[in-house]
Parts: C-alpha cells; structure tokens; sequence
C-alpha cells in the first residue's frame, strides 16, 4: 500500500547573488565545474536548472564544490530494471511520499557510511528547500519503521535524485521503483530522472550514461514539462 500527500505548490525563493557559468563552456575532461557560493534556497534551484549540482570538498568547512559530470548518470523511465525478487520486496513493504523527509535524509547522511558526504549543512539547505515545496523523499516503511528511502529535487519535469538508504533487504531499490512508477505519467517521455554518476549498484537497476551535451539538452525539455502529482497513490512492481 503507498499513501501520500499533496505538498504545497512550489515557492520561488529570492534569486541567488552567485552566477553560474555555462556548463558546456567548462573543461570537457573535468567534472567539477565550480568552487564557492552558498547553498541558499535560490542558489540550489539556479545551479540545478544549469545542469550542477553541489557537494563539499571535506573538512570541517569547506567550500563548495558544483558538478557537472562528463558522463551523467540518469535513468530511462522505461529502462528501470526491476527482477522477480524486486517484485515481491515491493508488495513486501508500504510507499509513502513525503511525510519524513529529514529522517531519510538524516539516514543517509549516517556517518557510518561509507564515502558520506551530507552534512549538517546540506541537511538544513535540503530541508528548506522541503519546506517551499521543491524537494520530495519516498520513503519505504514496515510495520511502522522506516526501513529504507530516497530523496532529490524536483524542478518541471526533472528530478535529481540526491541519495539513497536501506535498513532492511531491497528497501531503496523499492524506494526507486516507487518513484519510477510516480514519474510515469502522460509527460514520461520528456521527464528526467538524474542519478549523478553511475555506479555498479546504480547500473544494474538500469541507470546509463550520456554526455554532458545530452543531459543539456535534456534538461532543457524537462524543465518545460509540470511538476509530477506527488499526492498520487502508486503502487511499485
């Protein structure tokens, strides 16, 4: 069973003050392609319609650091690949769409992790931008427990899935099929589900590379299309 609610329509927040570069002006061998800035609400949604995305260099405090990868991790909407066992781990479970966001996001940034890279400040700049409607978890629960999720950006028809976790068997990949089956709708073919980079784990649920260019273009569409119905019931497999 899936439950879930319509969030608030998204609202615009202040324009950032930093200027974004154009991505395909960028080293074409490097992935980073920005040093600084803030993770303020306006300056999250700027980069992510130029095609960026932020993560922290290290440290106690570091800058910045805004990617765009050479070869982008994204995955087909019909491409998604789902086995028998996937299958019967998602009638296993029940879908719930936002209603514990900072807890997903908070079990992804588990400093257990290994490579973790969610701070407490990108905890907080996610969280607010929750709160104005503009990111969304899925969340993957049993008997009461929250045992798995994802959460990411929607802009249009983009979603930039973030990060992902799993406390019990299969729970995040069935947060993915959870969301798949959302973003299936009459505006599929031009929606865009951003992975980042393509991992093994990735890869074997379906996810691909293209080039920069193509993400471009991409994203370019994807931005004109509305906003999935996050208030939508679902059902995965």
């Amino acid at each position: 069973m899936v439950t879930g609610y319509r969030p608030s329509v998204p609202v615009e927040p202040p324009p950032t003050v930093w200027r974004f570069d154009d991505p395909l002006e960028a080293d074409p061998d490097d992935d980073l392609v920005g040093i600084g800035a803030d993770l303020a609400p306006g300056t999250l949604l700027a980069a992510y319609r130029r095609g960026l995305f932020p993560m922290p260099d290290g440290g106690v405090r570091p800058p910045m650091c805004w990617f765009s990868p050479v070869r982008r991790g994204v995955i087909p909407l019909d491409g998604l690949v789902v086995s028998r066992s996937l299958r019967r781990s998602v009638r296993a479970y029940e879908l719930r769409i936002d209603t514990a966001f900072r807890q997903v996001v908070r079990a992804c940034a588990d400093p257990r992790r290994p490579q973790g890279w969610i701070t407490r400040d990108i905890e907080t700049a996610y969280a607010e931008l929750h709160r104005l409607g503009w990111a969304h978890s899925v969340e993957v629960w049993r008997d009461g427990d929250l045992v798995g999720g994802l959460y990411g950006v929607a802009i249009g028809g983009l979603f930039a899935g973030e990060s992902m976790f799993h406390r019990e068997r299969d729970a995040s990949k069935v947060a993915l099929v959870g969301l798949v089956d959302l973003l299936r709708d009459e505006h599929a073919d031009e929606r865009l589900l951003d992975v980042q980079w393509v991992t093994p784990h990735l890869a074997t649920l379906g996810a691909v590379e293209i080039s920069r260019d193509d993400y471009l273009d991409r994203l370019a569409t994807a931005l004109r299309v509305p906003e999935p119905d996050w208030s939508q019931k679902t059902s995965g497999g």
